[in-house]
Order: C-alpha cells, then structure tokens, then sequence
C-alpha cells in the first residue's frame, strides 16, 4: 500500500499557525490534503503534528491523525526525513504492507495530482530510493556572488566570469513540494538530494516556497494564475 504524510507541526515561527493559516479560502494544509485525496494513489493520508487544532483542521478536511508525534520530532531543529521515518515505522508497526511513502508539504498549495502521479510513475521507472519535484534557478549559479565585509562583491566561481549562460550546466533546486520515497530509504536516513533520487521537473512559475511573510505574500499573488492552469 501507499501512504501519503503531511508533516504540520504548530510551533511555525515566522508566519505564525501557518499550516492551518487561511490561504484562498481554506486552511492552507486543506490544499495538500485534497491533492492527496484526490489523486486516487494513497491507502491512507496521515498528518504527523503535535498540535491539537491542527490535528481537528486535518480530519476536518479527510486525513488521519492516528498518532500525536514525538516531542523530539516537533521543535525547529527536526527534520523531514527523520519524521517521515517515524510514521513510516508507525505504518509498518501496524502491520500494513507500505510500498511506497510520499511526504507531502503542508504548506504547497499549488501541488497538482498529474505531478504526483509523475512522481508515482517516476519512483518505479528504476531503483530509485525517492522522487521528488524540482525546477530551475532563476539565474546562473555559477555567475552568482556575494557581497564581502567591505561592502564590495565577490564571485562564487570566478572561474565563470566570462562564460556565457547558455554553456553552463542547468542547475535545479527543490521545488519543496512532495518527496516520494520507498519505506527503506526514510528509515535508514538516506539522503534525498542524492544521485539515487529522480527528479520531476516542473515549470519555474508553478514553485513558490512558503517560509516567510512576503513568501505568503506572493504565493496570494501567484494564486488566481496557478490555481487556474493545469500545464
């Protein structure tokens, strides 16, 4: 079987309750929820939080909260592997024969079914241990720099300074949206940007992250144009 989990805990500190946050007219965990419901590809959909409104929110809207995670697993220093890997144990302690375990954000509100079912598809295209969705940098980040002491700048990879965009290699980053993953890699801890995860690419305009107030800011912004198209 395969099974969706959303890790949501209540302790978010720079956009405060953020998970169950109104976001276009539902709480913002509703959007992942309904995306995972809705695709057909899950047995179950747990959220793993400690929060008690969180946990009402989250049944209210179709998921399971079957267990109250860890306090260990709930302060600003847990991270995602480790609590996938705890309800990943929670399954197999039950006794249900998983296949196959997708964390999905609770804070991806332009999460599309076709890209989970892609991330499905691309999990069993080869013995990948994850499948995760992925875009583009915006610029070069081999002609990126930072700004020294002195208030001047200094390049990355200087080497770079005189190559042209179009002969450098394309760079990706997480899209931070749904990681698929087979139940042994989240237990064992193995890490998700490695050269046994697959990469679903999605367009640029699609990916929003939504760590800080002027992140939220403009996935409101993003949100009639995403929220409308499929491509």
């Amino acid at each position: 079987m395969r099974i969706a989990v959303i890790p949501a805990r209540g302790g978010s500190k720079r956009i405060p309750r953020k998970n169950i946050k109104p976001f276009c007219g539902k709480p913002m965990i509703a959007w992942s929820i309904e995306a995972a419901n809705s695709s057909g590809l899950f047995k179950r959909v747990i959220v793993s939080t400690d929060d008690a409104e969180i946990t009402e929110v989250a049944k209210q809207w179709g998921a399971e909260v079957p267990f109250m995670r860890p306090e260990e697993l709930s302060n600003d220093h847990a991270g995602t592997t480790p609590v996938i890997a705890h309800a990943t144990q929670w399954a197999l302690d039950q006794g249900f024969d998983v296949t196959a375990v997708c964390c999905i954000y609770a804070t991806a509100p332009f999460i599309q079914v076709d890209d989970l079912k892609r991330g499905w598809e691309a999990l069993n295209s080869g013995d990948w241990d994850y499948a995760f969705t992925v875009t583009d940098f915006a610029a070069p980040i081999f002609r990126s720099f930072k700004q020294t002491a002195e208030g001047g700048i200094e390049m990355f990879f200087p080497e770079h300074f005189a190559t042209r965009s179009q002969d450098l290699p394309a760079a990706l980053h997480d899209a931070g949206q749904f990681y698929w993953g087979r139940p042994d890699a989240w237990l064992e801890g193995k890490r998700i940007f490695d050269r046994r995860s697959k990469p679903i690419v999605i367009p640029r305009w699609r990916v929003q992250d939504i760590d800080t107030q002027d992140d939220w800011k403009r996935a409101e912004i993003l949100a009639p144009i995403i929220m409308g198209r499929k491509d």
